[in-house]
């Protein structure tokens, strides 16, 4: 059995309005998904990052003490 051009094209023409609505339907399908995917990932982000400040939180180390500019020692001629 020989592959004909009628297995592989579609033989109707589309009008260009069909063919800019399939276009814009999969475009839209694909911008939905990709933020749906970009949402779970920030919620999933913000969950961790809550966690690790509630854990930073309990361990607060004490604070440094800051070191104030003093006197240098005198310089020698």
């Amino acid at each position: 059995m020989t592959a004909t051009k009628d297995e592989f094209f579609n033989p109707a023409k589309l009008s260009p309005r069909d063919k800019a609505e399939a276009t814009d339907q999969t475009a839209r399908a694909i911008i939905a998904a990709e933020a749906s995917a970009r949402d779970k990932k920030t919620e999933k982000l913000k969950a961790l990052r809550l966690q690790q400040a509630a854990e930073a939180g309990a361990e607060a180390a004490p604070a440094k003490k800051r070191r104030s500019p003093g006197k240098s020692a005198p310089r020698r001629p």
